[in-house]
C-alpha cells in the first residue's frame, strides 16, 4: 500500500445520495481476485452507455476529472453488499480518498484495509464540496486534517490503528509481520 500522509488534490463530484457497492462496481466484474483493471470498471452502468461508449456527461469521464485522486459523494457511499472490489475499483482508478458526510461502515472498514481513505465531514462541509466540483482540497492524514481552498480546515474521525497503518503504507498483517521479532519473544517468554 502506498502511504498515504499529506497530499493536495482536486476533487470529482458525483452528488447522488446511496450510492451502493453494486453502481461503484458491478457485480458481474467480481470475477477477478486481483485489483488491477478495477478500475476500468469503476461506476461501469453510469460511465457508459448502453453501446459501451463513455458517456461524456458523467463526471469520471469529464475531462477536469483526470489526476483527480478525491471523490466527493452524496450521503450514505458504499452502502450495499459487503463488497472489497468497491475500493479496489477506486484505488485502481487512482483515488486516495472518498469524502461524504456518511460512508457505510462495511465499506469504511475495507477502504482503511485496502489503503483507501473514508472521510466523513459535517454536512455544511459536505454541501460546500459538493457544490463545489474541481476544488482543490488538502488532506492532512496523520492530524485528520481536510482544508478546503477557502483555508477552511475541518477534521475528521478516524480510529488510531487505521490511521498508523494508512501514513504507513502497512495493512494489518503487514503491522503483525513487522513485529514478528517481539512477537516470537513473547511467544518464548510464555513457554518459559
Amino acid at each position: 500500500m502506498e502511504p498515504i500522509r499529506l497530499f493536495r488534490s482536486r476533487t470529482v463530484v458525483i452528488p447522488y445520495t446511496n450510492i451502493d457497492t453494486d453502481q461503484i462496481i458491478p457485480a458481474r466484474f467480481l470475477r477477478t481476485t486481483t485489483r488491477e483493471g478495477l478500475g476500468s470498471e469503476l461506476f461501469s452502468d453510469w460511465r457508459k452507455k448502453p453501446d459501451g461508449t463513455l458517456n461524456p456527461d458523467f463526471p469520471l469521464n469529464r475531462p477536469e476529472a483526470a489526476g483527480c485522486q478525491i471523490l466527493v459523494a452524496g450521503r450514505n457511499f458504499g452502502c450495499g453488499s459487503s463488497r472489497e472490489h468497491a475500493p479496489w475499483a477506486l484505488l485502481d482508478h487512482g483515488f486516495r480518498a472518498v469524502i461524504s458526510t456518511e460512508i457505510a461502515d462495511i465499506f469504511r472498514n475495507n477502504s482503511l484495509m485496502n489503503g483507501l481513505l473514508p472521510i466523513t465531514v459535517d454536512e455544511k462541509t459536505g454541501r460546500w464540496l459538493l457544490e463545489h466540483p474541481g476544488a482543490e482540497v488538502t488532506i492532512d492524514l496523520p492530524n485528520a486534517v481536510l482544508t478546503l481552498p477557502t483555508g477552511v480546515a475541518v477534521t475528521f474521525p478516524i480510529e488510531a490503528f487505521a490511521r498508523y497503518c494508512l501514513v504507513n503504507g502497512v495493512d494489518e498483517l503487514g503491522f503483525l509481520l513487522a513485529r514478528e521479532a517481539q512477537i516470537s519473544a513473547y511467544e518464548q517468554r510464555s513457554r518459559a
